[in-house]
């Protein structure tokens, strides 16, 4: 079952006497005119959707971008890479769950796969630490970088995390500087990697495996330096106030695209990445693949100059 938002109280009602009426029809096959009845309101559930998802909030989106029922890094990877090894540790501490990273074919071509993996029950979330990675996880994702730029595969990063972990742990074992070799890892890599926002892009936290040549957003992630909650903590002191944070910060994939920060959108299903979760993964397949694609024939400088260029253009272009 779905879980609805509170945004979509329209669609859920109509979508409720739908069901009421297809236990209905159930016990009276022959029954024309509940079967009629089921299609008028489908028609009306397809038409209060596009309504509401025509002119979603930041704020509406960001809970778009959280929904929990919404396709995790894992289900991309299943669907996407062939043939995958996770590979576990940073070497150093331990093997930091919210980050999954290895080795697999993508259309048949050796890549490394970066992912923030959040989790989808209370279980594999406590596992995953909700995807919030720990130093460990970020080195990890250093030590795959080097692995792939060593043996000339591109690296695909699919990022979905609130933010870095902010724990006393993390701090103490060098947060901040695992971050920063992540990110430096990602802009030194002499193979293209592609990055794709697939929910939350929350701050240092994301921007770690989002050093890419080029950076893609689904339709309803969001993409941001603090979580709304936070910054409206900050500029406020009101979480409250998360709403007017949100529209401030111009968190969304539209808004990004018109500042130049990202490369493109993944046009998401009506309703969300969570109501065809295997359509949207196979848009941000195509995605990849054509972007791979384009920066195939570069040699090592050149996918290093572009990726420079991008990174340093950001803001020039703002007034």
């Amino acid at each position: 079952m779905l879980t609805f938002l509170d945004f979509e109280k329209p669609v859920a009602d109509l979508e409720g006497q739908i069901k009421e009426l297809r236990l209905l029809e159930g016990n009276d096959a022959e029954n024309v005119s509940v079967a009629d009845e089921i299609a008028a309101l489908e028609g009306k559930a397809r038409d209060a959707l596009a309504g509401i998802y025509a002119k979603l909030t930041p704020w509406q989106k960001t809970q778009v971008a959280r929904h929990p029922d919404r396709p995790h890094a894992k289900h991309y990877i299943s669907r996407l890479v062939t043939d995958f090894e996770a590979l576990a540790g940073d070497r150093k501490f331990a093997d930091d769950k919210a980050v999954v990273a290895g080795l697999g074919r993508f259309q048949g071509e050796p890549v490394a796969v970066l992912a923030q993996e959040k989790g989808e029950d209370t279980q594999s979330r406590l596992k995953h630490n909700f995807g919030m990675s720990r130093p460990e996880g970020y080195r990890k994702a250093t030590r795959v970088m080097e692995l792939a730029d060593r043996f000339a595969m591109p690296v695909i990063s699919l990022v979905d995390t609130a933010g870095a972990y902010p724990g006393i742990d993390a701090e103490a074992r060098g947060q901040a500087e695992a971050i920063a070799r992540s990110t430096e890892a990602g802009l030194r890599l002499g193979t293209p990697n592609v990055a794709v926002i697939i929910g939350e892009g929350g701050s240092g936290g994301a921007i770690a495996l989002a050093t890419a040549n080029r950076v893609y957003m689904l339709e309803h992630a969001i993409y941001t330096v603090i979580s709304p909650e936070g910054a409206a903590s900050i500029l406020w002191h009101d979480s409250s106030r998360a709403q007017d944070a949100a529209t401030a910060m111009k968190i969304t994939a539209a808004d990004l695209m018109n500042l130049r920060i990202i490369d493109g959108i993944v046009e998401e299903p009506l309703g969300g990445a969570h109501r065809d979760p295997e359509k949207v993964i196979d848009r941000a397949g195509e995605v990849i693949a054509g972007a791979l694609k384009d920066l195939a024939g570069l040699n090592r400088g050149d996918i290093l100059s572009q990726r420079r260029e991008k990174f340093l253009a950001l803001g020039r272009s703002i007034q």
